[in-house]
Formats: structure tokens, sequence, C-alpha cells
């Protein structure tokens, strides 16, 4: 298994400017005593800080699209990273977003980067925004996909209860929570459930210990909040910020989307058209052109 452990050495190969999605090494970076997992490649040539990763519910380094995570990396350096305890991290993991924001913070300082653009998805992106609100020298742009704010509307469909939690998701279950309900959707999700598959060496799935974890710190930020505007605190997050969502997200109602935008005084929404909650899967080529243009804009 290609494994690299840093601090203080390296074991097995170091990554390579020729590694894919396919090949990167995953490589772990001790922060107080847990070993976080993430894998990291792409063109170091530019300007641009890297672009770190943070997936959705139980997701794991394998849960990306190698179709999004190459195609971002012609331009820039790509960071997938595992939270405590998550996949193949070590560790006991966090039941609050707060601190699954701190352990980022921690992470991208231990890899002795000054600044990233953060991209978050679903629960993922709870966890970039309270990055960006706790220690926002250390982002430079915002990536929000498929996701909600602090108090905000958690209305999802019931079956969602029922499919989320399983142990070890089909591709089905893929297709009820992440796409739309058309013919072209599901062969899209089918695609992507393709790709997601052609690594060799997959990640660890997570425990049921983070499923509860994270339940339990998603219900918590969702605790209704007062005041006229509720999300006035968003006004605090001053980076550039795409939000990206399907027109129809089961999980975390598209109204979010707009009230991230809403709130975020340099922010732009995307909706894409017979989508869901994982709409940049269903349209790899067009959020890529999307997300290339915000990033070097």
């Amino acid at each position: 298994m290609m494994i690299d452990i840093i601090k203080p050495t390296y074991l097995g190969r170091l990554p390579e400017m020729s590694d894919t999605h396919l090949t990167a090494p995953t490589r772990f970076v001790e922060v107080d005593g847990d070993k976080f997992a993430y894998r990291r490649w792409g063109n170091t040539s530019g300007e641009q800080p890297p672009l770190f990763f943070v997936q959705h519910f139980r997701g794991g380094l394998d849960h990306w699209d190698p179709q999004l995570t190459d195609g971002l990396a012609a331009g820039r350096e790509v960071i997938l990273y595992n939270g405590r305890g998550i996949a193949s991290s070590t560790g006991s993991p966090r039941n609050r977003i707060e601190d699954m924001a701190d352990d980022i913070a921690l992470v991208i300082r231990a890899l002795g980067l000054s600044q990233v653009d953060l991209l978050g998805f679903s629960i993922g992106g709870f966890q970039v925004q309270e990055v960006v609100l706790r220690h926002p020298q250390l982002v430079r742009k915002l990536l929000l996909l498929g996701t909600g704010l602090r108090g905000g509307d958690p209305k999802m469909e019931p079956r969602v209860l029922e499919v989320a939690p399983n142990p070890v998701p089909t591709a089905d279950d893929f297709l009820y929570l992440f796409f739309g309900r058309s013919e072209a959707a599901k062969q899209a999700g089918l695609a992507f459930w393709e790709r997601r598959h052609q690594r060799v060496e997959q990640d660890p799935p997570s425990s049921m210990e983070v499923a509860q974890a994270q339940a339990e710190a998603h219900a918590a930020y969702l605790q209704p909040l007062p005041g006229a505007n509720p999300y006035a605190f968003l006004n605090a997050v001053t980076q550039p910020t795409l939000v990206l969502n399907g027109v129809h997200d089961i999980m975390i109602p598209t109204i979010n989307s707009w009230h991230l935008s809403q709130n975020i005084p340099n922010a732009q929404l995307l909706i894409y058209p017979d989508a869901g909650h994982g709409a940049q899967f269903q349209y790899p080529e067009r959020f890529l052109r999307h997300a290339i243009q915000f990033l070097e804009e």
C-alpha cells in the first residue's frame, strides 16, 4: 500500500508530478498524537495556493470524482483530506463542527501551508465555513457544494435517514441521495460511480462511530438561531465564495444555498438543473469550467 508518514520521516515513495487521483500515495500528517490521512498532487508551477477538499458525511479520500480532482490538479495542487477518525485517519471522530474546523486549520499549518483555497461538500461545507470564520487568514477562496449553514433549513426527505446510514452504500443509494431523477441524471450517476471506484487501493470505509459523531455535529449545527436575520454572522466571510447546488437537494434543501449567497458578501450562486445534492458529480465538465474560472479570476 502506498503510505507515507510525515513527522519526522517519509515511508515509501514520495509523490511525483505525474501522480493522479488513481496513483497519488496516501500520506499522513501527525497532529496532537493522531494521524490525518491525505493525498496531495498536481501542478506546483503556478501561483495559486493548493485546493483543500473536505468531504461529505462519512466520506473518505475515494469518494471524490477523479474527473474533478485531476481536472483541477492540472492548474494547481489539490489536497484530499480525512478528518480525525475518518476512514484511514486515526483518533476519535469529532462531534462538533467547530472542532472539525480547528483540526483542518491544524493540518493546513502542519503541512507547512500559509494559505489554501477550501472546497467543502455537504457536512464538509459546514466545516470549511467555520475554518473561514475561525481562521480567516488561512483561506483565499471558498467553494461550498451541496451544503447549508449554521441554523439552516434541516428539512430533508424522510427516506434519507434510512438510506444515508447504510454501512456500505450501494450505487442505488448514491443515485437516490446525490443525483436528479431523470434517466440522464441516473446515467450520469452511474458514470460517477464507475469513476469513483477506479482506484485500486481504496480508502477503508468510515466506522459507525464516525457516522454517529457526524450526525450529532450536524444536528447541533442546525439548531435554529435567533434574530431578524439569523444568518448575518456570514457577513464576516470576506473571501470570494462560489456556492453550488442542484435544483432539488433532498438532503440539505437548496434554499440553504440561497441563504449562503445572500449573506456572504462576495458570493455567487450556481444551481444546476435536474440535479440534487451532488450536482458537481452529475455535471463534472460544467463544474470544472465554473470552478476553474472562479479560482483563476
